[in-house]
Formats: structure tokens, sequence, C-alpha cells
């Protein structure tokens, strides 16, 4: 351009200024809303971290080192604010609020900028916002040159600016420089994507036209979350300095890589012209000359210079805002209902010692319901996938205790032999007149004894169950103070393993009452005499099936020895086979001894000894005893089943139910435990105190948008700022003059 040029747009500054700078086209009615929401969550720091699924309608700036996002930022502003360098400018998210003001004319204080971090101080010198920058960074990442994902927070206030909310973000960069990180390329990617992967960012994506184009690292990101490019805008800057003979006239066009939101190409200030503070509005008209002069850029007016994408930005996120405005009403309620539900279970905090025993009175009174309501089954927290609570210990009595007594055979233990031998024990020194009562008090007694340990395991089973139970009766309170809910562990522990012991006793007395007295009268008893009927029938079905050499044999061992009564004669007086030969006079037989062989030795009995008779010796009554102690020990049996879930019941189940609380109140409801068992963990009171900002802030924002929804659904159609194109009206025009 000629000199004639250059002088005729010096002499235009202002009026070009004028007419092309972004505050030309800001009238819009949502986008405030949106910087009040930000101005709400603010004091709770960062956004992302604290309500989960909440994110609002932002731009996110992003580029490759020295691409040109800072000049695009300041020519937005208006001013010079942001560091500068040859290395990473952007070391941390800025989140740069701008908040357009009315003008008043006369009025120099009418810019300024606030940091969140110094929210009373204003800043009307913008270097001295750049030195805030720049000092607030060191303190976060040191002076190594190393990035961090905390925001710095500036807010500025212009008669000069869009109502709007604009991240930027640290430079890609490919190789560490210096003393940065290994990983700050890694870094720096991760936390770009945090942001342009939610799908309420609208995405700006700034690269150099003095660079392949082709392969924007900007553009490459953006493409990985936004494949269809519905939320990206293409930034091409310093078009100006690109080599003779080339011209971003295809990507503006969008024939390269292409965009629903299509591309605006801009022109930076150079450095030359940023050290010599050549101001911004000179390089806005400079911009809008190089674009009327340039012939191959005409025809694109939509889509060059720093105006069109301030009005492209405006449109864009207006539009955007109102899509997302309902989904936004609705994550804010869900997040407060979450967060209230939070505060609830935090509780409030206790200040005087009324308080805090109110509140242990109520924890003590609500454990106990719980424990009594588990047991009975009338827990709200009823489960429908297992049994829980009174319906496992109900489990433990009938399919467990029950059911293995019914399996359990009483003579199951006791051979032939044994029994044999018992009731030659309990003859003594003479031959067995009756069947003998002795061997089968002893055999039962010794199978009412084994029901002792089943007993016993089934009131552990129970103790065990009603552990169980306790801890799951931890109410909400209690997570608060982990101090009492360990002394209620712990009382909760010693009061069932007190009534144990009680419990105990009484299933240990009821077997020995059991054994001490053998019922041989109980109406349910089989009896002798039915017993030996049985157990005659059993031996004749027996002997049926034998040989006749084995029933010879059988009746030969029968009556070959000096018990000769019949089995008929079974608690009868029996016959005797004791002959004449024993009426010999003693004189006859010393006068044999002078004539008699030597004497005989016997053999010593050996240590332990067994009876020499066969097998089919006392076989009738081997046959009533196994019969009588069956017969009895079903009773028994039966007894116990019935009698031992009872006894666990009363002093075990039913006794803790009554008389828990109770327990509770003396153990623990004392004014000098109050302090110790309510003393909260460090991390619940900053939790609670974390969790009622966090409600307060959501409360503010769930009413700033119900006043503003009812004003936005009555603005109408016809309205300028309401007519805004679609993202597919903005996209086809980036078709509709390609042919220009």
């Amino acid at each position: 351009m000629g000199k004639n040029s250059k002088r005729s747009n010096s002499n235009s500054n202002s009026d070009v200024a004028q007419s092309t700078h972004p505050s030309f086209f800001i009238g819009s009615s949502v986008i405030p809303i949106i910087n009040k929401l930000q101005d709400i969550f603010a004091p709770l720091g960062d956004i992302d971290d604290r309500f989960t699924g909440l994110r609002l309608p932002q731009v996110a700036v992003i580029g490759s080192q020295s691409s040109g996002k800072s000049s695009v930022l300041e020519a937005l502003v208006g001013r010079d604010f942001l560091p500068r360098g040859c290395d990473i400018c952007t070391r941390r998210p800025l989140v740069l609020q701008l908040e357009k003001r009315s003008a008043e004319i006369g009025n120099d204080s009418l810019e300024w900028g606030e940091f969140g971090h110094l929210p009373e101080k204003r800043f009307y010198d913008f270097s001295a916002i750049r030195r805030e920058i720049l000092a607030e960074t060191e303190k976060e990442v040191g002076v190594n040159r190393g990035v961090s994902d905390k925001q710095i927070r500036l807010k500025i206030c212009s008669p000069n600016v869009l109502n709007i909310t604009l991240v930027d973000l640290p430079g890609i960069t490919k190789v560490p420089v210096g003393d940065q990180p290994s990983d700050i390329e890694a870094r720096i990617r991760d936390m770009i994507m945090s942001y342009i992967k939610q799908e309420t960012s609208i995405i700006l994506a700034v690269s150099p036209a003095n660079a392949d184009l082709a392969n924007s690292d900007a553009l490459q990101m953006a493409k990985q979350v936004d494949p269809t490019g519905t939320r990206t805008i293409g930034v091409i800057t310093k078009l100006d300095i690109m080599d003779k003979g080339t011209n971003a006239r295809s990507f503006l066009l969008g024939k390269v890589i292409p965009l629903r939101l299509g591309y605006i190409g801009v022109v930076n200030r150079s450095q030359e012209d940023i050290n010599n503070n050549r101001p911004i509005r000179e390089a806005l008209a400079y911009e809008e000359q190089f674009f009327r002069d340039y012939h191959v850029y005409r025809g694109l007016s939509d889509r060059c210079g720093i105006p069109q994408l301030a009005k492209k930005l405006n449109q864009i996120l207006e539009q955007h805002i109102r899509n997302v405005l309902p989904t936004l009403k609705t994550d804010l309620t869900s997040q407060l209902v979450a967060a209230e539900k939070e505060l609830r279970a935090y509780g409030e905090a206790l200040e005087s010692k009324g308080e805090r025993g109110a509140m242990l009175l109520n924890i003590l009174t609500k454990y106990s319901e719980a424990f009594s309501s588990e047991v009975d089954g009338k827990s709200q927290a009823m489960t429908t996938k297992e049994l829980s609570g009174g319906a496992r210990i109900h489990h433990i009595f009938q399919s467990i205790f029950v059911k293995s007594l019914e399996e359990v055979d009483p003579c199951e233990d006791l051979s032939d032999e044994d029994i044999r031998i018992a009731i030659h024990n309990a003859t003594g020194p003479r031959n067995a007149l009756f069947v003998p009562e002795v061997p089968f008090e002893v055999l039962v007694r010794r199978q009412i004894a084994r029901l002792l340990d089943p007993s016993l395991q089934c009131l552990r089973f129970v103790y065990d169950e009603l552990i169980k139970i306790s801890r799951a009766c931890e109410t909400v309170e209690m997570q608060r103070f982990s101090e009492l809910r360990r002394r209620l562990e712990d009382v909760t522990a010693r009061f069932l393993r007190d009534d144990v012991k009680p419990a105990e006793r009484m299933i240990t007395n009821l077997i020995d009452m059991e054994m001490d007295y053998i019922n041989s009268s109980h109406p349910n008893f089989i009896g002798g005499t039915k017993a030996v009927d049985i157990a005659q029938n059993e031996l004749k079905t027996m002997q049926v099936g034998r040989p006749q050499s084995d029933n010879d044999r059988v009746s030969s061992a029968g009556t070959s020895t000096t018990r000769t009564w019949g089995v008929t004669s079974l608690f009868g007086i029996r016959g005797s086979s004791v002959g004449n030969s024993s009426k010999r006079h003693a004189a006859e037989v010393v006068h044999d001894i002078t004539l008699a062989p030597p004497v005989i030795q016997l053999k010593n009995p050996p240590l332990v000894l067994r009876p020499g008779e066969t097998e089919t010796e006392y076989q009738v009554e081997i046959i009533v005893t196994k019969l009588l102690i069956t017969s009895y020990y079903d009773i028994v049996r039966r007894n116990i089943q019935d009698l031992v879930p009872k006894a666990i019941m009363h002093y075990l189940v039913n006794h803790a139910k009554r008389n828990l609380l109770g327990t509770f109140i003396e153990k623990l409801y004392r004014e000098n435990l109050y302090e110790d068992l309510l003393r909260e963990h460090d991390d619940v009171v900053i939790q609670r105190r974390t969790t009622a900002e966090m409600c307060n802030a959501l409360r503010q924002a769930v009413e700033t948008l119900d006043e503003f929804v009812a004003d936005v659904s009555t603005l109408s159609s016809s309205d300028s700022m309401d007519a805004l194109p679609n993202f597919s009206n903005l996209s086809s025009n980036s078709n509709s003059k390609s042919s220009t």
C-alpha cells in the first residue's frame, strides 16, 4: 500500500474503530446470564471439580505456542494486558470474563480489571493486570516455565468488550525448553482436553497462516472431541505475513478442513508493533485496509477481521446458550437436590452441650430402633436380593439347626459289638436275666450329650448375625462421629457377648436336664414290650433268609451256654440249666483229689478284655437297645429343637431388643463424654462447609435462571438479536460464497 493509503488510514482511525469494534455487535440478552453464573460460582474455585456434570457454556481458546492467541484476545478486549515472550506465555488457564458497561463521556475510569483472588481491588492500569497475572502464575508454578491447571480468573469491565467468557489455555508445545518439565506437552494436552471435551464448550482453534495449516495442532485436537466440527470455530492468524504467492482462501472457504461454524482470518500486530506499543485501534484499522486491498480476500468480508470474529462468537454463543439453558436449569436443580441431601447427611454444627446431648440421644435412639427393625423385618432399607436381619436368624434355626439334628442317626456311631460289650459290663459278675437298663441309659445319655455342640454352635451363629445387624444399623448421623461409631460398636459387642453367657448356661442346663433323668414313662417312648416284639420279628425275618446250617448254629449258640433261657423269657424269669451233678458232697470231691492229674494253670487275663462269645450273642438285646435309644433320642431331639431357639431368642435376641438402648444410655449418655463422642473429623467439617457453599451457590444460580428464563421466553422472534442464525446457517455461509 502507498503513502496516501497509509495517510488515509491514519486520518480515519477513529472512524474505522468506531465502525468495526466488537462493541458494535453487542446487544445479546442471554450471554450476561452465564457471566452472572460464573460470578456466583467463582468463590467456590474450580467449578469442574465441585459440580459433577455441570458445565457452563464458554469459549475455550486453544492453539500452538506463538500462534497469536494472545493477540486475538487482546484485539477482542481492545487493550494490552496479557504476558508476552518467546516461551509459553499462558501457563495457567486464564478465565477471562468480559463484561460490557455503558460508556460515559468524559469518564476516564470506564475500563478496569478485577481478579478473582483480589475481589475488592480494581486495576485501572492494564500493565498492572499483566504484572499480576505473571505474579500469580509464578506463585503457583514458579519460574521454571511449568504449567498448572489451577485457574486465574479475571473480569474486565469496559464499554468496548463482548459480554462473554473466554478461557485462554496454555499453548501447545512440542519440545521442553530450558528447565521446563519433560512431560510439558502431555500435561498441556491433557489440560486442553479437559476443557474442550465438554459439549457445552465452543472451541476457538487458533492456527497461524505462516505454518502448515493442514497439520494445525489446534484443529487436530478439536477434531478429536468434535469430529463433525459443530462447535469449532477456526481462526487463522498472521495472514499478512504468509509467503508470497500463498494465501488462506481455501481454508477460509472450508475446502481443506471443513468446519460447520467456518473460519475467520485475522491480521495480528507484529512483534515490532507490540514493542512500539502500537494501539490496537490502529491495528484494527490496518487489518480492515489489508482485507480491502488484498484482492484474494475480496468477497470474503464475512470471514475476515476481528470484528467478524467478534460477531460470529457473539451469535454462536448466544444461540448456544439459548439451546443449553433448559438443560442447564435441570442440571443445576439436580445438583442442588444432591448437595442438599449431602448437607443433611452432615447435619448441623453442634455448639452447646444441650445440642450435643440432644444429638447423642437421638443417635442412640435411632440406632436401637434400627436394630430392632432389622431383627423384626421392619427395616425401610429391606433388600430384595438376599435374606437379611431376622430372616437370617430364622434360617439358622430352621434350615441349619433343626435340619442338621434331624439328619443325625443316634445309632450311627454304635456298633453291635459296642452294645454287646455294654450289656456285658452292665451285668457285672452275673449273667443277665433281663435286658439290662443300664446299657440303654448309658448309651442314650452319650447320644444326648452330642446335642450340646450343635446347640452352642447355633447360639454362636445367631450372635454373629446380631453383630452384622448392629453394623448395618449405622445411621446417617453416625458417619460424622468416628469416635461415637467406634464406641457404639464396642458397647454393642460387649452387650451381646454378655447376653451369650446366660443363653449358653440355659442351653447347657437343657442338655444336662435331659441327661439327668431318662423319662421312660414318656408317652411317645416305645417301651420295652413293644421293642422286644419288634426285635423278635426282625430277628425272625433275618433267620428266614439264612441257610439251615446257619440257623442251627444260631440256635446252638443260643442254648449251649449257661444262658439257656429263650427269647420268649426276655423281661421275665429264665429257666436254669444246672443238673444234679452239682449235689455231690465235698468229701467225695476231696477223696478224688488224690487220684487227680496235675494242677491246671490258668492264663492271666489280658489288659484289654473283650467277650469271647460269638457275634450272635445278645442279638435280641442289641436290637431292643437300638430301638430304645432311637425312640428316646427322637423325644429329646424334638425338645432341644424347640427349646434351644427359644432360649436364644429369650436370653440373646429379645433381651438385646429390650435393653440395648438402656445400655447405651448407661454407658455413653454422659455429659463428660459429649465432646469426645461428638467430635467430628476435620474432613467432615470441611465437607460440610464446602457443601453448604455449594448449596448456596446452586440456590442463587437456580433463582437467577428462574428470573431470567421468564424474560428470555417473552423475547419476540422479530427482534434483531433474537433472529440468530442456526449452526447450519452459519456453515452454509461458508459454502454460499465459495465461488467468489
